[in-house]
């Protein structure tokens, strides 16, 4: 039995709801995280850390069969085993699970596990998960309930033949063929996975690129990395229904000819979690997607109840999140704190990887701004080679007059983290011309940041001259 009365009640316990519980109790508020399921939500049970975790396991995989291009004769059979891949992910993440449980009752948050529902304004009713109901009142109200996969009628998910991401992070045994509709990112990762793997991928994407909505030039090298992968890719392609016939699941295309596969995965679109939380008994508004709507606080237009995580329909990464809900805490427990969404960065973890921070070229020229862009290849670099992955560039993009970063994209080994001093850089005024003096330790792979820097003012030294 919990206390009745709170300062700070999260509903929600993914990225952004439990980190801001722990904020807040870091400021002396008494809070209280209220979870339907398992502590981490989305990102920790079946996004960020599962995915990733098998996604470790097919690069090991990966160097294995190219153990011979470094002079290792490996001998027999190399054998991939997808449930102990799926045991060892499991285990991270009940670890990791545990873990938050840990930090809450080191900072003193209490956790309810169970359906909440907002009765009126400061009063919470919590049908248990292990029974029962309990109620609980609150002074101020962080709403984190997070999205999940959108059901899309031409191809329901039913999580057997066709599934979600969800379901894919959790197949024990590899279907034989692999339909992936949607080219986005946790379709192209997906497909690299499975591919390794040994199953045979297909990925179909509406518009007329993988991973479209990023950097043009990325999409173009991610494709090309796509297909020496042997990924069937199929681009501007509109799928019209996913029916079952005997034993197959058959896409039928637009204009194409039909698809046959043994399981149709599904990487397109989220639904905002905001059902059943009682928004409508305090008059909380939706945006026009049925995302919560907020300020830069994020305050609602209730006094009293913040939101923050993928409900408010923006980022929807992680560690946006996370930065959300502090900001939400800080401001709950009488701070005075701005969400700033300048230098934001991004993973993708593709193969080769993809990291992203900033504007893609074509939404800075579309802005009207006037840039300038450096470019370095990952095969100029000493490390790239010693490491056999010489795939990827990186790309700078400035502005012209002011020499200010504006975007930076980087395609190769580590990319996701490479990435991050361009965020460090954006975030902290650095120019490009400031990124690329910046000395860089010799042979490493963030010497193509350096590299790619320079190139901005056509003083790259492992480039040749600019036309």
């Amino acid at each position: 039995m919990t206390d009745s009365s709170y300062d700070f009640a999260v509903i929600g316990g993914g990225p952004a709801g439990y980190v801001a519980g722990v904020r807040a109790a870091q400021r002396g508020v008494k809070s209280i995280v209220i979870e339907r399921d398992a502590l981490g939500g989305a990102c920790l049970n079946w996004g960020c850390i599962p995915s990733k975790s098998l996604i470790r396991a097919a690069d090991v995989l990966r160097t294995i069969k190219n153990a011979s291009a470094f002079g290792i004769e490996i001998k027999g059979e190399v054998i991939a085993n997808l449930a102990e891949m799926i045991d060892r992910k499991d285990k991270i993440v009940a670890g990791l699970v545990r873990g938050i449980g840990g930090l809450f009752k080191a900072h003193r948050v209490d956790h309810l596990a169970g359906e909440a529902s907002i009765e009126e304004s400061g009063r919470i009713r919590i049908r248990l998960k292990e029974g029962g109901e309990e109620e609980i009142r609150a002074e101020k109200i962080l709403i984190s309930t997070g999205s999940r996969p959108a059901q899309i009628p031409v191809f329901p998910i039913d999580g057997k033949r066709i599934i979600s991401s969800d379901q894919a992070v959790h197949l024990k045994e590899l279907p034989g063929r692999l339909l992936i509709i949607g080219a986005g990112a946790i379709g192209c990762e997906f497909a690299c996975f499975y591919r390794e793997m040994g199953v045979d991928v297909t990925v179909v994407e509406l518009l007329d690129r993988a991973l479209p909505l990023g950097d043009e030039d990325v999409s173009k090298l991610i494709g090309r990395e796509l297909k020496k992968q042997k990924i069937k890719l199929l681009t501007g392609k509109k799928i019209l229904k996913v029916e079952q016939s005997g034993d197959d699941m058959v896409a039928h295309i637009e204009g194409s000819d039909d698809i046959a596969s043994d399981l149709v995965l599904v990487s397109i679109g989220r639904t905002f979690n905001t059902d059943g939380l009682g928004l409508d008994n305090i008059g909380l508004e939706l945006g026009p997607r049925g995302e919560i709507s907020v300020n830069e606080k994020m305050e609602t237009n209730v006094p009293g109840v913040y939101a923050a995580g993928d409900v408010i329909g923006g980022l929807m990464l992680a560690h946006v999140a996370s930065a959300e809900g502090i900001v939400a805490a800080e401001n709950a427990s009488g701070g005075d704190s701005s969400m700033d969404y300048l230098g934001i960065p991004a993973g993708i973890f593709t193969h080769p990887e993809v990291g992203v921070v900033g504007l893609t070229e074509g939404e800075a020229r579309a802005k009207g701004l006037d840039v300038r862009v450096g470019r370095f290849q990952m095969r100029g670099l000493g490390k790239a080679h010693s490491e056999r992955e010489i795939a990827g560039e990186v790309k700078v993009i400035a502005g012209a007059a002011d020499d200010v970063i504006l975007g930076v994209h980087v395609v190769g080994s580590h990319a996701a983290d490479l990435v991050h001093e361009a965020a460090v850089a954006m975030r902290n005024g650095i120019s490009a011309s400031g990124l690329g003096g910046t000395i860089h330790s010799h042979p490493t792979l963030s010497e193509a940041i350096m590299e790619a820097a320079h190139d901005v003012h056509g003083t790259a030294i492992h480039n040749p001259p600019k036309k």
